[in-house]
């Protein structure tokens, strides 16, 4: 890395020496397997049955005793299903054909000095919560005839435009939404919208749907709210067949703390899969750390990385938490503004370690999947490829531009905008890196915040968004929602990621059922009839969005910009990428005719306007006018708050 920036130069000793330790720590890890063959933990451990019976294998080694428990034996430890010790704190039972049969429900019940407890198995692949008791069971999911994957998977997009997607509340009604209705209804939504690319929350069982899927408790097991593993398969198995790639949130940075249904002293001890003492706990995320050095940890989360690729044909992942992972205080208050925090004793080498096997693995299990790395530290080397020094994740997430907005929205007038600053911001990445951009996610709608457009024109969005309502707020809120998601798309360095919604600028916040709502589901869903209403303003807005899609997926990943012009007093910012010539008026108020951009010499089309009547615009712009730049120079009419984009003919 130091031979691509400079400023890591003082630092070479230093990161050698965390390459060493990453080469180390794999061959430790490994014990001579190939990565591939150890990543199979999920084919050993847990339920599997074959023509002698059903056979069972867990790792407790703190464990004196272990019972599977089911109907057959009224859920009482028996000396006929208790398991044995075999080696190295695995245990061990055969059971008969005739024991289990698909969908049988079945736990077990641990002993260890001092105590015993029931638990769910670690590799459980499907898991149920009774709605009566709330307690979960595992369940045997072992159908006559195992699922049949009918379509291949489409080749891996050049530029991926991400959909971020919670299945439980992609219905509009009241309820949680399942794999099925997903499947139905949002998969042709979102080839309409023109991404290609679908990324799943929520996919692990977690206890509390108010999570968002971030505190998983069976790492193995597709959440069963949503209906079953099939169910899963054929949501993804169709979106492959829409030309749709299908990528996994997923979440290996900590644990949930519930004991019953998680990891958590799951065989009488904190540290069988965690740290010890106070560094296995996460106080922020009030969860569990993973001890990513020890190699039962590392051969049970590589296997889950595999598990998913294999069984459910996932096209990757979007690793959830990162930072919290590669920095032993989880990166918290860290404003990551000197080259020393990475390189300080405050790095977590076994982390970064395993976050190099999880991407060596990932890409030589799929080759054409792909890994994002949700991290805010901007790490050397994250997103570089592992034979050139780095970690091997494809894109970071670029977690700085969401709050950037946000910043400027809460602390700046619309005519106090630093547009130097603003593009350097949005334009902002590693010289190795590729990153994927985003103007709002999951993250910025929660309850307590806002989205975009909540923010943009706050309770008039109750009373003013019916198309012949004319209001100066929605009308502000409506341009500059259209402006910062295109200046945000169109500078990306890699992708682009929209959360479900937000596209057409989804009202209010999300909120899930929880005792402070009296369970309500009326924020946790999605109202699509508000952009599907002819009779309101939604609708510009979405198809805003199908338009500003349509030319950033022809955007190349690295193209690089000519004729930058940022013109502060004017409010005037033009940039060109490849055969677009991008163009924003961020006046509030004034208009030019004649405006002078820069530009290749050559004749343009203007293929998309802000102001366009079809976008919610004042139509002051002609777009079927051929304009030819000559000298360098362009003439325009850019009327205010408006983006025009022209391409080259």
């Amino acid at each position: 890395m130091a031979d691509q920036d400079p400023w890591l130069e003082p630092y070479r000793d230093a990161l050698e020496y965390q390459q060493a330790y990453l080469r180390q720590a794999e061959r430790r890890l490994l014990g001579g397997a190939s990565i591939q063959s150890f990543a199979l933990g999920h084919l050993y451990f847990g339920l599997h049955q074959d023509p002698q019976g059903w056979l069972f294998r867990e790792w407790a080694p703190h464990a004196t005793a272990i019972y599977l428990l089911c109907e057959k034996n009224n859920w009482r430890d028996n000396p006929d299903y208790s398991l044995r010790p075999i080696k190295n704190g695995i245990w061990e039972l055969q059971l008969p054909n005739n024991t289990l049969a698909h969908g049988d429900h079945y736990k077990l019940r641990v002993h260890w000095p001092g105590g015993s407890g029931e638990r769910i198995p670690s590799y459980a692949t499907y898991v149920v919560q009774d709605p009566m008791t709330n307690l979960f069971d595992a369940v045997v999911w072992q159908p006559s005839v195992p699922y049949q994957w009918q379509h291949q998977v489409p080749p891996r997009p050049e530029t991926p435009l991400i959909y971020e997607a919670h299945v439980g509340m992609s219905s509009e009604k009241a309820e949680v939404a399942t794999y099925q209705y997903f499947r139905e209804s949002m998969l042709p939504r979102i080839k309409r919208a023109g991404y290609n690319t679908v990324q799943l929350m929520a996919v692990q069982e977690h206890p509390y749907y108010g999570s968002f899927g971030y505190h998983v408790s069976s790492f193995f097991a597709a959440s069963s709210r949503f209906g079953t593993p099939d169910d899963l398969k054929q949501l993804i198995d169709t979106a492959h067949s829409m030309g749709l790639q299908v990528i996994m949130d997923i979440v290996q940075s900590h644990a949930v703390k519930n004991e019953l249904e998680g990891l958590s002293r799951f065989d009488g001890t904190l540290s069988q899969y965690f740290h010890k003492g106070a560094r296995g706990n996460h106080t922020a995320w009030d969860s569990r750390t993973f001890d990513y050095g020890k190699p039962e940890v590392a051969h049970f989360l590589l296997s889950n990385v595999r598990f998913w690729l294999d069984e459910y044909r996932f096209d990757g992942f979007r690793f959830d938490g990162v930072t919290s992972m590669l920095y032993r205080d989880h990166g918290l208050d860290q404003a990551f503004g000197n080259y020393d925090d990475y390189v300080s004793d405050n790095v977590d080498l076994d982390a970064l370690a395993y976050l190099r096997m999880a991407n060596e693995l990932t890409h030589a299990t799929h080759s054409q999947a792909i890994t994002i790395a949700e991290d805010m530290s901007a790490f050397p080397g994250l997103a570089a490829p592992i034979d050139a020094g780095g970690i091997g994740f494809d894109y970071r997430l670029s977690m700085g531009v969401p709050d950037l907005w946000i910043k400027m929205l809460k602390e700046n007038r619309d005519e106090e905008w630093d547009l130097g600053h603003l593009f350097h911001e949005l334009t902002a990445h590693r010289i190795e890196e590729q990153t994927i951009s985003y103007s709002e996610s999951h993250d910025q709608a929660l309850v307590g915040d806002k989205t975009l457009l909540f923010r943009l024109i706050d309770k008039a969005m109750y009373d003013h968004m019916q198309t012949h309502d004319e209001n100066l707020q929605v009308e502000r809120g409506i341009a500059l929602h259209k402006l910062i998601r295109l200046l945000t798309a169109s500078t990306h360095a890699g992708g682009y990621l929209n959360f479900m919604g937000n596209e057409f600028g989804h009202p209010e916040w999300i909120d899930f059922p929880r005792e402070g709502n009296d369970w309500s589901y009326h924020y946790a869903r999605r109202q699509w009839s508000l952009a599907d209403d002819p009779t309101l303003k939604y609708q510009w807005l979405q198809a805003f969005d199908a338009a500003l899609i349509d030319i950033v997926v022809s955007l190349p990943k690295k193209s690089d910009y000519h004729y930058v012009t940022i013109d502060q007093d004017r409010r005037l910012l033009s940039y060109v990428r490849d055969d677009y010539l991008f163009v924003f008026n961020l006046s509030p108020a004034v208009s030019y005719t004649d405006q002078t951009i820069p530009a290749h010499d050559g004749n343009y089309h203007i293929v998309l306007s802000s102001d366009d009547k079809d976008y919610g615009g004042q139509d002051r712009v002609d777009t079927s006018l051929t304009y030819s730049a000559k000298d360098e120079k362009l003439l325009l009419y850019i009327p205010n708050r408006t983006a025009l984009v022209l391409k080259k003919v």
